[in-house]
């Protein structure tokens, strides 16, 4: 019997997904050779390896709904986050993956950073999260993890050996690294990079080696400012990557150890991009682009290679539906539709390499205040972008803002001072309604081509496949900013006539 383990570190393992929190490219696997990754990139060299993985909103608990039901946020009803006064919940009737899984006589398990909710929606018979327990502990205590990885593959062992019968398990790993922390828990650095390291009042981790890195040591996305700041905001976040990466070699380990190795899939990708300007919460480049490498047992033949299809968080849940044979139900929301996946399962591609070159992307809130919808396509070069708040400036989240990054960024602005920054802060609170970006002669995504005669058949191409999801998701922006959507009434988008 096939079994998975799904493992996240803001990663995803019997089915073992690793899932990463805010973990971006700052890998060996991504030729990032500052920083220390043995253990993914031993898991990369056993793996089928995306370059074009994306998340489909670039917001945590949206993101994470997701990745566990095959839905983008509008359809499955994550606006925003979950916790607090955000209080964002999917909705009652969503059928997601670890429902499913349950009950299909899965055993279903989660370790760290869950969410998501309800409870009611999001059930696992193994649960230790930030529900039940510190979440530094969790999500970040390496040995923690380790331990609470060995219980559940115990128990799921003993548990055979009373029923006398083989079980498949799906476990979710959820890492808190390298998610910052500098505006929930600050004494342990903008990164939570000192939490654990032995010194006085940070505690200690007994498997963690740390790992430091100068400033003049990591590479600068172009995206983010060149600054001493950022420079020392990003060694932080490295030492949390190297955190993680030893985190993921202790958790295949006991894959290892419990005999389980041979008949698991194991899947390592993150939930949005890093947490810097143009990063997460954006849908530019910088917040969608997403790590992931897939290692199935059953498909050996791509291991080590590099696959350039375009594939999705979206496509997680039909993966894993697919790997463990268990169908899709037939069911609607709200007396609607039938809900359809529109993700893909991934393993065709494990074995050949697909021609899939189209993602969508789909953002309403992060925090509850952070009210900026967006809608996005992205095909072969060309990205496009449907702002619909345009007229308002983008909204800055709390973890970003006391981040040494943008302080420094805000601070020289105030000051009109250069700030090493290659767009402007007004520039980016202030975007046009629709952006067109063609990624491969403009990585970096400055030179708008949406008022561009010469692309606007590509434009209006793009704009019917965006809205063509949008329906076939069931989107209730769909008629957003121009009209009202009325179900009920022929033409269901009512026109507001408000010369936007």
């Amino acid at each position: 019997m096939r079994r998975k383990l799904l493992r996240t570190a803001k990663v995803w393992l019997s089915q073992v997904e690793h899932k990463t929190d805010d973990a971006g490219f700052e890998t060996e696997v991504y030729n990032n050779t500052v920083v220390h990754t043995p253990h993914l990139r031993a898991l990369s060299q056993r793996s089928l390896i995306f370059r074009n993985a994306f998340t489909s909103v670039s917001s945590c608990s949206p993101s994470r709904s997701t990745i566990l039901t095959g839905l983008p946020q509008h359809q499955n009803g994550m606006y925003g986050l979950h916790q607090s006064i955000h209080h964002f919940n999917s909705f009652d009737g969503v059928q997601s993956l670890p429902l499913l899984l349950k009950q299909a006589n899965i055993h279903t398990g989660i370790i760290g950073k869950k969410h998501v909710g309800p409870g009611l929606v999001y059930p696992f018979d193994f649960s230790y999260t930030e529900e039940n327990s510190s979440v530094l502990q969790v999500g970040r205590n390496i040995t923690k993890i380790k331990l609470l990885v060995r219980n559940f593959l115990r128990s799921h062992k003993k548990e055979e050996k009373q029923r006398d019968e083989k079980r498949s398990f799906f476990l979710y790993v959820a890492f808190h690294d390298p998610h910052r922390c500098g505006h929930s828990q600050p004494q342990y650095g903008a990164f939570c990079e000192k939490f654990g390291n032995g010194d006085r009042g940070m505690g200690f981790i007994p498997d963690w080696e740390p790992k430091y890195y100068s400033p003049d040591q990591v590479k600068v996305p172009a995206f983010i400012p060149d600054t001493p700041a950022a420079r020392a905001d990003l060694a932080a976040q490295y030492t949390t990557v190297s955190r993680l990466d030893q985190g993921i070699g202790l958790v295949l380990k006991e894959l290892r150890d419990a005999g389980f190795e041979d008949d698991t899939l194991v899947i390592y990708s993150s939930d949005n991009g890093i947490p810097f300007p143009n990063g997460r919460t954006n849908l530019y480049m910088a917040g969608v682009n997403e790590p992931m490498v897939v290692s199935s047992p059953e498909h050996r033949q791509r291991w080590g290679e590099v696959s350039q299809a375009y594939v999705s968080l979206l496509d997680i849940t039909p993966t894993i539906l697919d790997w463990f044979s268990v169908p899709y139900p037939p069911y609607s929301l709200s007396k609607g539709a039938l809900v359809q996946l529109t993700g893909r399962s991934l393993l065709p591609a494990l074995s050949t390499e697909p021609s899939w070159s189209t993602v969508f992307f789909s953002q309403s809130l992060h925090e509850a205040t952070m009210y900026y919808p967006m809608r996005s396509v992205y095909q072969g070069p060309f990205h496009l972008i449907h702002n619909h708040n345009f007229r308002m400036p983008f909204p800055i989240d709390q973890d970003l803002y006391v981040s040494p990054t943008f302080l420094d960024l805000l601070n020289h602005t105030q000051a009109g001072q250069p700030t090493g920054w290659f767009k402007t802060l007004k520039d980016y609170y202030y975007r046009e309604r629709w952006e067109l970006y063609n990624t491969q002669s403009d990585p970096t995504e400055t030179k708008n081509l949406a008022s561009d005669p010469t692309y606007t058949n590509i434009l209006e191409t793009l704009k019917a496949q965006l809205l063509k999801w949008q329906w076939a998701t069931s989107d209730p922006w769909v008629c957003s900013p121009d009209a009202v959507l009325e179900t009920k009434l022929l033409p269901e988008c009512r026109t507001l006539y408000n010369e936007l």
